[in-house]
């Protein structure tokens, strides 16, 4: 006869315990962060109070919604305790006395925030994890900016305050004479009309989860959109660190456009040559490297909460 007892099963595991940052770190992680942001911003905001626009560096600033100020801001994300900071005014985090044997202290109330934003964070996860288990298609060569422009002439087009470098003719040669597979919505959107059945796919917001992909030059600039949306859960140097591959992006992004942005120092991806097209590969390559390497990041973030996303 036994007289083995059963161990009875292991209940769901204590939360792991905020860490705690001390004052004087992180107030010298917030300076750090600050004065990252302010020279990343400089050239724009100096433009902005002249009144100058700027075909390449203005896109992160009005096509994606997150201010220069809010970008400024640092946050240290989840399960972070901001010893000696009052909670009082800070939108999303709450007194954390609890941890601090009575003394200030501030922590993000992840379940405050979650309660709002579950259903974004909900859905960039699941983008996120679709993305990052597919390969990478490359060599699209930014030809999405080319089908923006195609059969609009030069005063149709998105940015007519600079020249098409090929002209509205050479445009539209460039554009017939390639296969456009763009896969992301929110670029296949701005096509024109006459270029939209040109493109082997028709991407839609419902389609997005299944269709992004990891070589694609915009849907790696998005992962800047993802990180601000789901501020301050994400931790601010994460947020930094999207926006910096997004602007690098971008400027390849427009480098291999149909504009002639040399009165702007840019020198052309000539896409439409053999040379040009070599270029383009190599520089998606590095950022889908890039890009891999800040998303599983932003879904480590997300599936710490996972299962508050209901």
């Amino acid at each position: 006869m036994s007289t083995r007892t059963e161990t009875p099963p292991a209940g769901p595991a204590a939360p792991e315990p905020p860490r705690v940052l001390p004052e004087t770190r992180w107030r010298a992680a917030e300076e750090r962060h600050r004065a990252r942001v302010d020279a990343l911003v400089a050239g724009h905001l100096a433009r902005r109070e002249r009144g100058e626009k700027h075909p390449v560096e203005d896109f992160l600033f009005t096509y994606y919604s997150h201010k220069p100020a809010q970008l400024r801001r640092w946050h240290p994300g989840a399960g972070t305790v901001l010893a000696g900071c009052s909670a009082d005014g800070l939108r999303w985090y709450r007194p954390a006395t609890e941890w601090r044997d009575g003394a200030d202290g501030a922590v993000l109330d992840v379940e405050a925030f979650l309660a709002k934003k579950a259903s974004t964070a909900g859905f960039v996860l699941r983008l996120l994890r679709s993305v990052q288990g597919r390969p990478a298609h490359l060599g699209c060569f930014g030809l999405h900016e080319w089908a923006m422009a195609y059969r609009a002439g030069q005063g149709g087009v998105r940015h007519s305050a600079v020249p098409l470098r090929l002209g509205p003719e050479g445009t539209d040669a460039v554009v017939e004479s390639h296969r456009i597979s763009c896969s992301h919505f929110d670029a296949f959107r701005f096509f024109t009309p006459e270029a939209r059945p040109l493109n082997r796919l028709t991407p839609t917001r419902e389609t997005q989860t299944e269709l992004d992909q990891p070589g694609c030059l915009h849907a790696n600039m998005d992962l800047y959109k993802w990180s601000y949306k789901l501020t301050p859960l994400v931790p601010a140097e994460l947020v930094a660190d999207c926006f910096e591959l997004a602007r690098d992006i971008r400027e390849l992004d427009m480098r291999a456009s149909p504009y002639d942005l040399s009165g702007h120092g840019y020198e052309p991806v000539r896409i439409e040559t053999a040379e040009g097209k070599a270029a383009y590969l190599e520089a998606q390559r590095g950022f889908a490297e890039r890009a891999r390497a800040l998303r599983a990041r932003l879904i480590g973030v997300l599936a710490a909460v996972e299962p508050l996303l209901g």
